[in-house]
């Protein structure tokens, strides 16, 4: 097979392990998880769907040592399944509970808070030989989240559905539910709630979530809303679509512009090809375009939109388009090469465009590889193979680049760090259950979709998993992989990082029965780390809040957003759309 440049030996990234794993011992999986909201255990996917592993002893379990020249960059993503569907109809991110079917295709939204905790467990006690050092084998079960407390109040105010339309009509930041009514000294005011749109039965996607310094903009079914961040007021008119939204770039570009796709009809072989720009400022439609399908079994039914730098990449199954962000004109193709590999996902941020292509599918040699892109050509500026049984799942950041990858038939997850060239840096070495937040990625990869994860120049955050009580936030030094510190919850509830900014991480706590959500911040260098409160959100709308579940969420300008990403399309009462407090 004809390797791309700087590609190494085949066989070296990511070896597996020669022997099965053990039975017993550490790291067993946890219970199945039980539905629930934002980092609350779910029901399992049904046993022996597609593409989910089959139970059997040892499952979850530390893989014993094997032999490789180069190593293992780590598995980065989901949870049993990887990335799969469920057989049984239900959707895990959405508002709703079981018997919701799940979204169809590909498409947007990257960056929810959706789905149940992709658990991490790293046993430092079991290895793989890496690139310049000791890989850790991660292993991966259940999640061990906290079940939602229940709450029942006969006051709508606090248990209700505010009914303050998310249309852009009515009086926008206008408070008639009187959701501050109750608020205490020290607590936060909810500044404005907007709820959705009608969604057809079947339910509506609402993916994406962008705050500017003026305006907070969401999409919901086949519209896109735009509101002041301080007042909840209309920005602008929505735009309607004529079909549903089916994807979005879930980042921003520098100039607070997005990409928006919609359907082009309703019928089983209706595509996700209609492209729209749009100025999130003043709700300007900029340029559009309709998406090619690529080869035979590469049609735009589904796709994923990724911004980097001035580069929009429209990624298909088997291959993928760049568009200038700025006119809309196609910019390059990125199709097969080598003997048998095709681009089945990206990446971008910070200048920075990373492919994901599978190699060889079906055959004796069947591996991803992972490449770094010029965004503004597409000229490859490095590729790595990574060894066969290993699929790469998610990026936790592309700059740095922090993957995550599993090996189905070893069971095991690895969180791995490259280098500017693409060489192995350091892998996760802590022992510990990680549970950042991931969703579904369907039959497409989404390697962007993940929340409750932070990166910065040199440290990796991420929050355990417990089964009682507040968890913590690690620190891992992308150095080394090793713990640089910890710090707990500062409540029983659990706590996500959220961004990194000005040398402190941002993180939210989840609500609880008798008080509503934190955002706190924790120093990110010096001897100690406490958590220091930003924002108590009032326990008068705990319920609300909690009710966004596994909702978009945002720290922006000292004002907290929390928007739902999947409608349920139930007429018993007005949905949730979009909620912001602050002081």
């Amino acid at each position: 097979m004809t390797q791309p440049p700087g590609q190494p030996p085949q066989g070296a990234f990511g070896a597996p392990q020669d022997q099965p794993p053990p039975s017993g011992g550490f790291g067993a999986p946890q219970q199945p998880p039980a539905q629930g909201g934002f980092g609350a255990p779910r029901q399992p996917p049904a046993q022996g769907g597609f593409g989910a592993p089959p139970p059997q002893a040892g499952y979850g379990y530390p893989q014993q040592p094997a032999p490789g020249p180069y190593g293992t960059p780590g598995p980065y993503g989901p949870q049993p399944g990887y990335g799969h569907p469920p057989q049984q109809p239900q959707y895990f991110g959405g508002p709703g509970g079981p018997g919701m079917t799940p979204p169809p295709g590909g498409g947007g939204g990257g960056g929810q808070f959706k789905g149940k905790p992709a658990l991490i467990v790293a046993a430092a006690v079991a290895g793989l030989l890496v690139v310049g050092g000791t890989v850790y084998a991660v292993t991966g079960g259940g999640d061990g989240g906290k079940k939602p407390v229940a709450r029942q109040s006969a006051d709508p105010k606090t248990s209700g559905t505010p009914v303050n339309p998310g249309d852009g009509s009515g009086d926008g930041g206008a408070d008639p539910e009187n959701l501050n009514a109750g608020r205490k000294s020290g607590e936060a005011k909810v500044l404005w709630y907007k709820s959705a749109p009608d969604a057809p039965a079947s339910g509506a996607d609402a993916p994406g979530m962008w705050i500017t310094g003026k305006t907070a903009v969401k999409a919901a079914y086949k519209q896109v809303f735009a509101y002041r961040v301080g007042n909840g007021d209309p920005a602008w008119a929505p735009i309607t679509f004529p079909q549903k939204i089916c994807a979005v770039t879930s980042q921003k570009s520098a100039d607070d512009k997005v990409v928006v796709a919609y359907m082009n009809g309703t019928s089983d072989r209706a595509k996700c090809n209609q492209l729209q720009e749009i100025d999130l400022d003043t709700g300007r439609k900029g340029w559009t375009a309709t998406v090619a399908d690529g080869g035979l079994f590469d049609s735009a039914l589904s796709i994923e939109l990724t911004i980097s730098g001035k580069t929009l990449m429209v990624g298909r199954s088997e291959s993928g388009t760049a568009y200038d962000l700025g006119s809309g004109a196609k910019l390059y193709d990125k199709k097969k090469y080598g003997a048998a590999c095709f681009p089945t996902a990206f990446a971008g941020g910070t200048g920075r465009l990373v492919e994901v292509a599978s190699c060889g599918a079906g055959g004796g040699n069947e591996h991803d590889e992972i490449s770094r892109l010029d965004p503004a050509t597409g000229r490859v500026q490095w590729t790595r193979a990574v060894k066969k049984g290993w699929t790469v799942e998610r990026t936790y950041s592309v700059d740095p680049l922090v993957v995550y990858m599993t090996n189905e038939e070893k069971k095991a997850w690895n969180i791995s760090v490259l280098d500017d060239k693409g060489a192995f840096r350091s892998e996760v070495k802590v022992n510990e259950k990680f549970a950042p937040q991931c969703g579904f990625a369907g039959l497409d990869r989404d390697l962007q979709g993940c929340q409750g994860v932070a990166v910065d120049a040199d440290t990796l955050y991420l929050p355990t998993d417990v089964t009682g009580g507040g968890n913590e936030i690690v620190a891992i030094s992308l150095t080394d992989g090793t713990a640089k510190w910890r710090t707990k919850s500062p409540t029983d509830e659990s706590m996500y990082p959220v961004k990194v900014e000005g040398g402190r991480l941002v993180a939210y706590v989840r609500p609880s029965y008798d008080a509503g959500g934190q955002v706190v911040s924790i120093p990110t260098t010096g001897a100690t780390h406490p958590t220091t409160r930003l924002l108590q959100n009032p326990q008068h709308t705990a319920g609300i809040e909690d009710g966004f579940y596994d909702g978009a969420l945002d720290w922006a300008d000292g004002r907290f957003y929390l928007s739902s990403t999947r409608l349920t399309g139930s007429d018993d009462a007005k949905e949730k759309l979009m909620m912001a407090f602050g002081n």
